[in-house]
Formats: C-alpha cells, structure tokens, sequence
C-alpha cells in the first residue's frame, strides 16, 4: 500500500510519516495487546488525583475497572465525563487518555471516568456496552460519595469509543437517562462502511481492513446483516430524535469521515443540537502524532470548549 503524505494537511505530514499501525488480526492480536501493555504512558498531568475502582455488572458476576480521574481542587457536585478509549473495539486500556482525561478534569473542574470494557472478540456485543451503562448507573446512583452530579454527566470516546458513547447516549435516552453531551471523536458508527469490495486501501492507520476486522469481531454474525440489535451499530437506529446534544469531530482523509458527517446531519435533521468539527487533510488518530500542532491544539480545545458550555455553564 502507498500512502500519498501530500493528501494530509501540511501540519500533519511528519507525523503522518512517523505514524505506524499494523493490520489487525485475530492471530496477532495478543501481540499487539501486549505491546500496548509494554508502552510507556506518560501519565496524567498535575493537579490531578487517579485512582481506579472495580464496579459491579448488573446480571452477571464480573466487575469492570473504572479510572477515575479527579481535580485535586474537587469540589462536591461537580460534573462528571464517561471516557470510552479507542482501539477498534478489540485493543486499548483507558491510562492510553491519561494525559487528555487529567486535563479535561484539572481544566474543566469535572470528575472523568474511563471505563476499561471488555474487548472484542473474546467479549462481543452487549458486553461493552452493558459495561459502559453499569458505570453510567453507578455515578448517578454513588453521586454523593463521589461528588458529582448526576444531572451534569456527559459521554465521549475516540475511534470505537465514539462507537460505544453513542451506543450509550442511545441507551440513556430510551431508558429515561438524560445527558449533556455526546463526544464522538473520530467514531466508529456504521459497520457498512467497509462492506464494499472496491474500498479504496489507502488510508493510515485505520484501514478498511482494520475496520472490518473490528466489527466482524465485536458483531460476529451479526456485522453486516440486516437489523442488527439495538445498540449494537449507532448509525443503523432509525430514530435519532430526543438524543443528547453532540459533538462530533473527523478529518476528511479518515475512512471514518463519511459515516461521521452522515450521523451528524442526521441529528441535526432530528433537531439535536450538533457540532460537527470536519478537520482537512486529517488521518484517523492524526492528533496523537502530531499534538503539538496548532491544529491539533484546536482540535482538542474545541473539545474541551464543548464541555464546558454542556457541563459548566451556570
């Protein structure tokens, strides 16, 4: 596969030409979880108290990890983020986000809880999700203990955590679960993107290979068929009227765009309130190559300016 780095935007080239990523497969996925585990994260900034905390599943016996990220200067009530990693809904592990987690709690004042979900394909759907929603459950019902409030809670996730925060955001509504915001960055959101046979194969990163892999993993015999359950692909469900107000961001040399820009009109259309941040000549994950750029920066403050008019506006 050649990659044209002219197609990126000129803020992006070097880092486009540093970015590495191999093809996804079921035979090289423990070497590929293992190398994450093996990589050094930097670590959340100052200012910032972590601490991780098993909860309970509803119906079952296993607990999921959340990584709690908290503002040394917390205060009682204070508004609270679900954090879904990326990683193509079979790799990752929420300390990938500790440095973009610790600074959306120091900046904003909120409480931030990645949660560590199963991962596909040993745990496919509803696993994540009913994970995701346990933790969406325990926040509002441990708010006092935690000091958050429950009527501030938003959620958002990079890549396939964009996929399971709007699964969530779905959830919540058709279970009576109001909340401030959706933040999809980059997301996974429709299975059929890669369905077709002529996909072009030039992409970084993430690749229609890789994406396919992804889905065939978390769905099973599920990816691709008509009327796929509830939760399961977000951009299938058919009435997206009463979601969350979002916020969704992709670059235009992402495979992911299309489906990012499709789903965002459509909320639109439904008369949800929705950013949408199109970023010319981006990659998919372009911002972890290139976070020093200007535009990058942007990027991520727009983010963080989301959360603050949805969590922290008076």
């Amino acid at each position: 596969m050649t990659i044209d780095y002219e197609r990126f935007h000129p803020e992006l080239q070097e880092g486009a030409r540093k970015a590495r990523g191999a093809p996804f497969k079921r035979s090289t996925l423990w070497l590929m979880r293992l190398a994450l585990s093996l990589m050094p994260m930097p670590g959340p900034p100052s200012g910032v108290n972590v601490r991780n905390v098993k909860i309970s599943v509803p119906g079952t016996s296993a607990k999921v990890r959340v990584r709690l990220y908290t503002p040394a200067s917390h205060s009682s009530a204070a508004p609270a983020l679900i954090w879904l990693h990326g990683g193509g809904l079979v790799v990752g592990k929420p300390e990938m986000d500790d440095v973009q987690l610790g600074e959306f709690a120091r900046d904003l004042g909120i409480v931030v809880a990645s949660v560590d979900y199963s991962l596909a394909p040993e745990y496919r759907f509803p696993r994540a999700v009913n994970e995701i929603y346990a933790a969406l459950t325990w926040l509002q019902t441990q708010a006092d203990a935690l000091g958050v409030d429950p009527a501030r809670i938003a959620v958002g996730g990079t890549s396939a955590g964009g996929c399971l925060a709007a699964a969530i955001a779905q959830m919540a509504h058709d279970r009576g679960v109001k909340l401030s915001l959706q933040l999809l960055v980059y997301p996974m959101l429709d299975d059929r993107t890669s369905l077709s046979a002529d996909t072009d194969e030039t992409h970084l990163l993430w690749t229609h290979e890789n994406n396919r892999f992804g889905w065939g993993a978390y769905l099973g015999p599920r990816y691709g068929a008509d009327g796929p359950p509830p939760y399961a692909v977000p951009a299938r469900r058919e009435d997206l009227s009463g979601l969350a107000p979002a916020w969704i961001g992709a670059g235009d040399a992402d495979i992911l765009h299309g489906e990012s820009v499709a789903y965002a009109r459509r909320l639109t259309d439904a008369g949800i309130a929705c950013e949408l941040v199109e970023i010319p000549g981006a990659y998919h994950g372009f911002d972890m190559f290139s976070p020093d750029t200007k535009l990058v920066r942007d990027f991520r403050a727009s983010q963080t300016a989301a959360l603050k008019r949805a969590l922290c506006a008076p």
